[in-house]
Formats: C-alpha cells, sequence, structure tokens
C-alpha cells in the first residue's frame, strides 16, 4: 500500500473491516472523518504531532467541514426517506452523494498538501488522541478501530 497519498489511504482505510462503520459513528458524534483518516495517515507515517501542526489541520478542515461537506450531506440525508419512493429524488440524491465525495476529496487533497513538508522524527506521533481529547469511552473505543484499520493498512494487511 502506498502510504505517500492521503486519499487512497483513506479509501482503503474505510475498506478495513468495522472501519467504514466506526467512521459513520464518529461522523454522527461530529468528528470531522476527513481530518480523523489524515490523522491516522500521519501516524502511520511517523510524523511528529505538535500543538501547531494540529490547529493548522483543524483550521483548514473546519471552513471547509462547515461551508460545503456539511450542507451537501444535510441535503443528501434529508433527501433520504422521500428519495426511496421518488426515483427522481433518487438520481438528484446520488448526485450530492457524489458531490459531497468529491469534496471530501478536496478536503484530504488540502490536507495532505499542507503537510507535505513535515518528515518523520522523533516524539509523538498520537494524533489521533490529541485530536480527540474530549470524546467519551465509546468514541474512544470507535478511534481504536480506526487507528487498527491503519496499522493493518501500514502493516500490509490490505490494499
Amino acid at each position: 500500500m502506498n502510504n505517500d497519498d492521503l486519499w487512497n489511504f483513506a479509501l482503503a482505510c474505510y475498506a478495513e473491516p468495522d472501519a467504514e462503520k466506526a467512521c459513520l459513528e464518529l461522523q454522527a458524534l461530529g468528528l470531522d472523518v476527513c481530518l480523523l483518516l489524515t490523522c491516522s495517515w500521519l501516524e502511520i507515517r511517523g510524523v511528529r504531532q505538535n500543538a501547531q501542526r494540529l490547529e493548522q489541520l483543524k483550521q483548514l478542515s473546519l471552513d471547509w467541514q462547515r461551508e460545503v461537506v456539511v450542507p451537501l450531506r444535510s441535503l443528501r440525508l434529508a433527501w433520504r426517506e422521500q428519495a426511496a419512493t421518488d426515483t427522481e429524488l433518487e438520481g438528484l440524491r446520488k448526485c450530492v452523494k457524489r458531490l459531497e465525495l468529491d469534496a471530501e476529496r478536496v478536503q484530504l487533497d488540502r490536507l495532505q498538501q499542507a503537510t507535505q513538508h513535515w518528515r518523520t522524527e522523533d516524539g509523538s506521533d498520537d494524533w489521533l488522541n490529541k485530536l480527540s481529547t474530549s470524546v467519551d469511552g465509546d468514541a474512544r473505543a470507535l478511534l481504536n478501530v480506526l487507528r487498527r484499520a491503519a496499522t493493518q493498512l501500514d502493516a500490509g494487511g490490505a490494499g
């Protein structure tokens, strides 16, 4: 697996057993899954975590999530029930879902660009825990599912 490409890493990680479910549950709790996947990617690459870097990634993601990704997701979810019986609306809903995925890809591309010059260094690489200091035990267990999926990819278990 080529860990140099965040988008492909995110797709492969999401496809790992239980990772999709964990990501959707974390998303439902209000966490930014693209940012979580980025942190997982940085962890397995051994990139040193620090407060300045983490804040940079959070700021980069915040506006994009709020202004682009979340409105698309909200629209898609709002149409779910009615689209089950309305084929035209279901077609539009699929278009919105593709736009949402494209928006997440742009977000991941921007996050990767922001980290291009960050090298592997000695120090803390505990990105996920630092990002999610305020989550409870259930969410922490979901984060561990994501971490295991990333570690499995790094070990050559998939992809």
